[in-house]
């Protein structure tokens, strides 16, 4: 069997960590988003992937490359202009199903194909679903299309599903308005599709599988079917979703593997890293690959230091996430908050929780940058300026 990995969209949710990094690249515990995805994939045996790009394409090339360095084989669908979920993998059907470059408009010869079945999975999401599971479901009932659904508070931010007792979709509802919901099943994006799917995706325009798609199968009565993942699944693609994530992850809601070495209970180091004895880490706390640590510094819980980052004497990191290469001052505070790759925060600068810093940014001694501000990519927080 074969997946596709949608990994196009711009992520603006995300933004203004998004600025320079496109979504899947969006580091988890270190690793980018992506990268946990194809694990999870090989894991359930999936190790052919086509990965469909359009917005910061290289920067997933350059580190994915053909895949083998992460036990797959990957293959690229580039996008020169956004096609829609539905239109991005039409856009890869000679990718997902290699006889289809032979097949008429119809695509008709791909439909007794033994091995056409594919998976189709969001490239920034986080979790540990049971592809296994959802693959033997839709074959046992013969499905079009089935999808992983997992119950959420909110179901006006997601599609929404409701189902027959046997688990036919009845309904398809793309983000409704609050108190309009037929259930509180949401679409996670994760997909099995039989090829046939192709029939019914227009060559024209931008076609989404919510708002196009699945709505079409519903009203034509199509083998359209849904499954309640036991597992755990999160759309990281809100910052609030983000730090949450990270919280899951490390208490180990997730089953993801983290990165490092668990030296004692909930405290995960990279290779490489030095931590001054002197140091206090309360767990859980992942500590990358390369970090220093210092002496009196404070970290933890819920925090990640990012790889080759540098935590300077006296300073203090709490419930934070800290990407790649970033150095962080003597006596800084950083509450509940992300910071970007390559940024510095010198002596003395306070991050108030909620705050986001993208990459590059600087921080001037005594700097502070009070609750929920955003930082857009090399900026520069004056010395003992707010900003509020």
């Amino acid at each position: 069997m074969k997946a596709m990995v949608m990994a196009a969209g711009v992520g603006s949710r995300l933004e203004p960590l998004t600025v320079n990094v496109p979504k899947p690249m969006v580091p988890v515990v270190t690793r980018p988003a992506m990268e946990h995805i194809l694990a999870l994939l090989r894991r359930h045996g999936v190790t052919e992937v086509v990965a469909n790009l359009w917005y910061l394409p290289e920067s997933i090339e350059a580190y994915f490359g053909d895949g083998a360095a992460f036990g797959v084989s990957l293959h690229y669908s580039r996008e020169e202009e956004l096609r829609g979920t539905a239109g991005g993998v039409l856009a890869a059907r000679r990718l997902l199903l290699p006889s289809a470059s032979d097949a008429g408009d119809d695509g008709n010869s791909c439909h007794d194909e033994d091995d056409g079945t594919f998976l189709l999975i969001a490239g920034d999401a986080l979790t540990c679903a049971d592809l296994t599971r959802l693959v033997e479901f839709h074959r046992e009932k013969k499905a079009l299309v089935t999808i992983g659904l997992k119950p959420v508070a909110d179901p006006s931010k997601f599609g929404v599903v409701a189902c027959d007792d046997d688990g036919r979709i009845v309904a398809f509802q793309e983000k409704p308005r609050p108190g309009e919901a037929r259930s509180n099943l949401a679409n996670t994006m994760i997909y099995v599709l039989e090829p046939e799917i192709f029939d019914y995706i227009p060559a024209e325009g931008a076609p989404d599988f919510g708002k196009d798609i699945f709505p079409r199968l519903v009203r034509e009565g199509l083998p359209f079917y849904g499954l309640a993942l036991d597992e755990y699944w999160c759309d990281i693609g809100t910052l609030s979703q983000y730090r949450l994530a990270h919280r899951d992850v490390l208490s180990g809601a997730v089953g993801i593997d983290i990165p490092g070495r668990e030296v004692s209970p909930g405290v995960w180091v990279g290779e490489g890293a030095e931590i001054h004895p002197a140091a206090t880490l309360w767990a859980p706390v992942l500590i990358g690959r390369g970090a220093r640590v210092g002496r009196g510094v404070s970290v933890g819980p819920y925090s990640v230091i990012g790889d080759n980052c540098v935590i300077d004497e006296g300073a203090s990191v709490f419930q934070s996430v800290i990407w790649n290469n970033t150095h962080v001052g003597r006596g800084a505070r950083l509450e509940a908050c992300v910071v970007g790759s390559e940024c510095y925060l010198k002596p003395g600068a306070s991050l108030g929780e909620g705050v986001v810093l993208s990459d590059e940014c600087v921080v001037e001694e005594g700097g502070v940058v009070k609750k929920n501000v955003k930082i857009w990519p090399r900026k520069t927080v004056k010395k003992r300026v707010a900003v509020w």
